[in-house]
């Protein structure tokens, strides 16, 4: 898996196997991105099932001021923080080794942009649902890959939308009243 733009582009993302980890391919990284625009510059990002790191190190290249990666198992953060090394550890990147809801429910920290992409057929967005508005800025942005489409959660409506094979992507914004 390589980054695809920015500071760190064509650098190279080792992970290893692990069960419902589906690294989010380059055409989708470049549509979301064509879609958040190019420069991240300034925005704090949450990467939860963080799994290769695509989206979160593709924000991290792109300018982002903060990147926390939450992610569980333990093989997986070890190639995260490879990952960092081989990146010479950017200050703005926090791996955190833990689960998403614990993570969501105890932080203080509040972010631009949050990148979902939990494994398929788990019931995990109905679960997250309730807490990204109490993690999330004003204006902030919510990235959902999911294995179908998801046209709104609770404070949250889609704003674009597209599929590639299987996964469902779509890119949410805060309903406003």
């Amino acid at each position: 898996m390589r980054i695809i733009a920015g500071r760190y582009r064509r650098r190279i993302l080792r992970f290893p196997d692990s069960e419902g980890l589906r690294p989010t391919p380059d055409r989708v990284r470049e549509t979301l991105f064509n879609w958040l625009g190019q420069d991240l510059a300034g925005l704090h990002c949450l990467d939860l099932f963080a799994g290769s790191g695509a989206l979160g190190f593709e924000a991290l290249s792109r300018g982002a001021a903060r990147v926390v990666m939450v992610e569980q198992a333990p093989k997986v953060i070890a190639a995260l923080h490879e990952s960092a090394k081989m990146l010479e550890n950017p200050p703005a990147m926090e791996t955190i080794s833990g689960d998403a809801l614990q993570y969501l429910a105890s932080t203080k920290s509040k972010f631009d942009l949050i990148f979902l992409d939990p494994p398929f057929n788990m019931g995990w967005i109905p679960r997250l649902d309730p807490l990204l508005s109490g993690v999330a800025n004003e204006g902030a942005a919510v990235y959902i890959e999911a294995e179908h489409e998801i046209e709104a959660l609770r404070d949250w409506r889609a704003v674009r939308h597209g599929k590639a094979g299987e996964v469902h992507f779509q890119l949410m914004r805060r309903e406003t009243s």
